[in-house]
């Protein structure tokens, strides 16, 4: 690559990032912010969603278990009679149980997860309530905090 070429090369990525960033910098076409919600969650579809993961982790204990114990016995019978099946099936076996050990960590891993975003967000609500107040101790609006910074 020649000098020219390099210097060309720097010129169009240059020019390249200030259209992105001129472009991410400006308001939307549609009028900017403060339109609709896009995202709303309700603390009881949270609880609602963590109980069915729990509940289907449960569940998956469970059922997920009926067959497991004869098709170890079978594959091992198998074996034992010198048929390759016998491994065959002794390999579905694990692989199952590898699988099924995954999804059932997967659906706890959910329910702890929104479990702890409820806990979470309840302790944020407390915080935000008790410390947003004025000397008198009534609640600060926003408005209110703006008249402060002003």
């Amino acid at each position: 690559m020649t000098w020219d070429e390099w210097e060309q090369a720097k010129a169009e990525v240059a020019a390249r990032d200030s259209a992105v960033q001129m472009r991410l910098n400006q308001a939307a076409a549609s009028g900017g912010g403060g339109g609709q919600k896009d995202l709303v969650v309700h603390n009881d579809q949270l609880g609602k969603l963590g109980n069915l993961a729990y509940t289907l982790r449960e569940g998956l204990s469970v059922d997920a278990d009926h067959a497991r114990q004869n098709t170890f016995d079978a594959s091992i019978e198998l074996f034992n009679d010198g048929l390759d099946m016998g491994s065959a099936l002794t390999e579905l076996h694990d692989a199952w149980n590898t699988q099924v050990g995954t999804l059932k960590e997967a659906c706890a891993h959910i329910s702890n997860h929104l479990d702890y975003s409820r806990a979470r967000h309840a302790e944020d609500e407390v915080r935000i309530a008790t410390e947003m107040r004025d000397v008198k101790g009534n609640a600060m609006t926003q408005s209110r905090i703006q008249d402060y910074w002003k």
